[in-house]
């Protein structure tokens, strides 16, 4: 009895909440049906999604050809054959990638060509003799360079302003050969130049300043056998050694004629008076936007004050009155970078050249972008380089370039990389000269396969082994993702490159989204261009 009575309220509700039922059946055709109210919030709630289904994009199949742009969602693909306005809105396949629900979506921007730009355009009788170059060096260069037979469009560019004693800011693209472009002319201007041995201490009559020891040692490697053909003693100058080992590096005979050097270890032997400017004829800035970056400014400007910039070809003539002809070289030029090279040359003086595709997108490099958790990028890493090892690869294959944004970062990865049993070289800014030394060189020459570094191996290195380059970290700025990909599809590489990224935090996705919308734009990426564009008439 005692649970009796609780059951029956229950029973009661039961019975009212299934009459209506119950009645619904009995009533007549012609008595009006109950009516059930929605809410008015939950009817307009239904009525978007109905509407925005409507509006949804429906998938359309593609008619088959080539794309520029190919994402995960197929609806998001973009066709080479079409191209989008100037203020037309494009469909993003980034679009959306802040929000952490659009983890492992992925797009790549496909190759446009197989060849890279500055092979496409030259001239086909073009030939080094034809731009003005002595015999002599002509016969240094098949010596010492037998692979290269005609110049880049770059080269034919440079190298006859150069000759006729022009300064020059030539701004191209990665791996288009400027290196070569600067080192023949200034080797044939010191042929026909006496050497004035009336200084106690090292006098160089040709200086190669770059940001970097490893640079340093690529250049010199270049432009050493040049001048053992023509009799010109070829010398590197690196940073991270003390004051004995400078002295020691500058006191070797016979005197230096070339100098390759580094803005610190240059800064040091100029206030330890062990090097005189005096003699300088030819000046050279490669990687011309790092140098003039505040890192190097205070160093650079001190060595430039050192250096007699001459006021035009003029001022090149008198043998025994030096005067420098100035180079700047450099494939990426940020806003700001004008006002600064004003203050080294007069605009009327200053000869620039640049290339048609500077800051643009490098159409001839697959590059692929997957947003993914910090959690995530290592087991990522880890399938691509197993993925990627020569051993078990029947073609053509080549080397790995890892980029990191920190030096912890890159001693981080080795480790989870010798846990997996994965054979790699780091390069870090952070070691000492002692280790670095050799470390990018012994990757040129295939020791190892995979390359862990931050940016100091990202400017100007000569990489036409390396088939993939992987971002492990975003590059903070378009000018640091240009010279990383442009490791890979340099003139003269053996296979094609790819560049994969991976995108992990907002300000990632932010410099994603500039670089997929002027990929399908076909433009040049945003912020770069501006300053350079204003003082440079010439296109090549």
């Amino acid at each position: 009895m005692a649970l009796a009575r609780p059951l029956r309220p229950l029973l009661l509700a039961v019975r009212l909440l299934l009459a209506p039922r119950r009645d619904l059946g009995v009533l007549g055709p012609d008595e009006p049906l109950p009516v059930v109210r929605i809410p008015r919030a939950l009817q307009r709630r239904q009525e978007q999604r109905q509407s925005g289904r409507r509006s949804s994009p429906r998938l359309v199949l593609a008619r088959p050809g080539p794309l520029v742009i190919s994402a995960r969602r197929p609806e998001l693909n973009q066709p080479a054959r079409l191209t989008l306005g100037r203020w037309e809105r494009a469909p993003l396949a980034s679009r959306g990638w802040k929000n952490r629900r659009s983890r492992r979506d992925y797009f790549s921007i496909e190759r446009a060509q197989q060849e890279a730009p500055s092979l496409r355009n030259r001239p086909s009788e073009g030939s080094f003799a034809a731009l003005g170059l002595e015999p002599r060096v002509l016969h240094a260069l098949q010596e010492a360079a037998p692979e290269v037979v005609r110049p880049t469009t770059v080269q034919s560019s440079t190298i006859p302003p150069l000759l006729r004693g022009r300064h020059i800011l030539c701004a191209a693209e990665t791996g288009s050969g400027k290196t070569l472009g600067y080192l023949l002319p200034l080797l044939q201007r010191l042929l026909g130049r006496p050497s004035l041995d009336s200084h106690s201490i090292p006098a160089p009559r040709g200086l190669v300043l770059v940001p970097s020891r490893e640079l340093a040692e690529q250049v010199r490697a270049v432009a050493q056998p040049l001048g053992i053909s023509l009799g010109l003693q070829v010398r590197e100058l690196g940073g991270g050694h003390g004051m004995s080992r400078i002295r020691l590096q500058l006191s070797k005979q016979p005197p230096v004629d070339v100098l390759v050097a580094t803005p610190g270890a240059l800064w040091k032997a100029l206030k330890g008076q062990l090097i005189s400017l005096k003699q300088l004829s030819y000046l050279v800035l490669d990687e011309a936007d790092t140098l003039l970056d505040e890192s190097f400014l205070e160093l650079v400007d001190y060595i430039l004050e050192k250096s007699h910039i001459a006021e035009g070809p003029a001022d090149l003539k008198d043998p025994f009155n030096p005067k420098t002809q100035l180079v700047l070289v450099g494939a990426t030029f940020p806003e700001g970078v004008g006002q600064l090279l004003s203050k080294l040359a007069s605009p009327d003086s200053l000869t620039t050249i640049t290339s048609s595709k500077l800051h643009c997108i490098m159409p001839h490099v697959r590059q692929t972008f997957m947003r993914l958790k910090g959690a995530e990028k290592v087991t990522e890493l880890v399938q691509i380089l197993k993925q990627y090892d020569r051993s078990q690869r029947t073609g053509p294959s080549g080397t790995v370039l890892v980029f990191c944004n920190s030096s912890s970062t890159v001693n981080w990865l080795g480790y989870i990389l010798d846990d997996h049993k994965i054979q790699h070289l780091r390069l870090q800014g952070q070691m000492p000269a002692s280790m670095r030394a050799g470390i990018f060189q012994c990757f040129q020459e295939g020791s190892r396969d995979i390359l862990l570094c931050t940016d100091i191996a990202s400017r100007g290195l000569d990489s036409t082994h390396v088939e993939l380059v992987v971002n492990y970290d975003f590059p903070l700025t378009l000018q640091d993702y240009i010279h990383r990909a442009g490791r890979v599809g340099r003139v003269g590489s053996e296979v094609p490159g790819t560049v994969i990224s991976f995108v992990t935090h907002p300000w990632d996705v932010s410099l994603v989204q500039k670089i997929e919308l002027a990929a399908r734009r076909r433009r040049s990426l945003p912020g770069l261009g501006s300053s350079v564009r204003e003082s440079l008439p010439q296109q090549i």
